[in-house]
């Protein structure tokens, strides 16, 4: 039925939600899991409008590209705990939603399945959740949880 599983994730609740729902789908049936974290950049206009100011500033995609892995890495450490198998993890850069469509297309992913709502909480009541948007872009079939 599913060759490859998609789930995004972000260090969110729902996010890891998202997360044991593919590994419970995966006791059923054999698949490959793949977990994706999506960080964007960090523009020099957001860095200039910041009120913090570090003694010695990082490069911010730096950073953010680390935090990203860590999150993957736990999402994935967390899958092979709860009897996941045929795991891997990415981490990609760019605007989520599109990010999440252009990598399921890439990978040829049967489905994707991705928490109700993350961390974006104030952009996505401002400009859409991700999981809208993933809804309406994706060409496979997406299960919001």
């Amino acid at each position: 039925m599913f060759k490859k599983i998609l789930v995004p994730v972000d260090g969110s609740e729902q996010s890891m939600t998202a997360l044991k729902m593919a590994i419970n789908l995966q006791d059923a049936h054999d698949f490959e899991l793949l977990i994706l974290t999506v960080f964007r950049h960090h523009s020099l206009l957001e860095a200039s409008m910041s009120m913090v100011r570090a003694e010695e500033p990082e490069i911010m995609d730096d950073v953010l590209r680390s935090h990203a892995s860590n999150v993957a890495e736990e999402a994935k450490n967390t899958a092979l705990e709860l009897g996941g198998e045929k795991v891997r993890a990415f981490v990609k850069n760019g605007p989520p939603a599109r990010t999440i469509v252009s990598f399921s297309k890439d990978k040829e992913v049967d489905l994707i399945i991705l928490g109700s709502r993350g961390h974006g909480d104030l952009e996505g009541f401002l400009l859409g959740s991700v999981s809208h948007k993933v809804t309406s872009l994706a060409k496979c079939p997406v299960m919001v949880v």
